[in-house]
């Protein structure tokens, strides 16, 4: 769990994403490191809340590249159990009976997006910015994020988020009510932790019992999303579209889908 900083204050447990020379990609060791987070913060009643937030001013840019690059030569088990790993944490992070704050400094795009959207409350810089950027690498989403965005904003700005691949400020998303608060730069993690502190000196049960009852809810349409990405997903990984879309990007020019249909 190298990549994966857990903190104890007492009443709250911060998690951060240590890998910040690939912008705080979600590396297995996160991974794992979240989830025992979870799982501790479930467990120690002491615990109030959880705080996600990334290394060096950035959230996350979510699926590390190298995994993407060799998920093109994967079985499809292999590239499903990828995308399976992903959908587990998301479930625990609704799961969790304690409130999990994500803190977002720079931006969160792609998975790092979804893992965000996935908590309880958001508080976000307000040059923050979110990127369902799966499309611009010829990928589908993963991790619930259609979900996510399907409950918490019109459909029509969804649809432009995930079809279009373009990045959307915090500030809109604070004004659509998608984001709690938005706080100068460089003070997200410090208003998401006197948040945590003030959820953990409230009633520790009853806040459970409404988590379950808000998550609940929502939990009937990640489940069906998360069931929902995991085909289309495994697929797009192996194909051209995205090959296509991770050699743009490693070559730092703009893909040519439309070159592959004149093939």
């Amino acid at each position: 769990m190298e990549t994966c900083t857990i903190i104890d204050q007492a009443t709250h447990l911060v998690v951060v994403n240590v890998n910040p020379g690939r912008r705080n990609a979600l590396s297995p060791g996160f991974q794992a490191g979240l989830r025992a987070a979870l799982a501790q913060a479930a467990e120690e009643p002491r615990i109030g809340a959880v705080v996600l937030t990334g290394a060096e001013g950035f959230f996350s840019a979510g699926g590390d590249l190298n995994m993407l690059i060799a998920a093109q030569g994967m079985s499809e088990a292999d590239r499903r159990a990828r995308i399976e790993d992903l959908a587990a944490l998301i479930g625990a992070v609704l799961d969790c009976p304690r409130p999990v704050i994500a803190a977002v400094e720079g931006g969160a795009a792609g998975a790092g997006f979804s893992l965000a959207f996935a908590c309880d409350l958001i508080v976000a810089a307000e040059d923050a910015r979110f990127a369902a950027s799966y499309v611009n690498a010829g990928l589908v989403p993963d991790g619930g994020l259609t979900g996510s965005l399907l409950a918490a904003l019109p459909p029509a700005l969804a649809a432009e988020l995930c079809l279009g691949g373009q990045p959307v400020a915090a500030s809109r998303l604070h004004q659509l009510g998608a984001i709690n608060a938005i706080v100068p730069p460089g003070g997200a993690l410090d208003a998401a932790e006197a948040l945590a502190r003030r959820l953990a000196a409230g009633p520790a049960e009853a806040m459970a019992s409404i988590k379950r009852l808000i998550a609940g809810g929502r939990r009937l349409l990640m489940d069906r999303q998360l069931a929902a990405e995991i085909a289309p997903m495994a697929a797009a990984l192996a194909a051209p579209e995205a090959a296509e879309g991770i050699a743009a990007f490693l070559a730092k020019r703009a893909p040519d889908f439309a070159a592959l249909r004149r093939r």
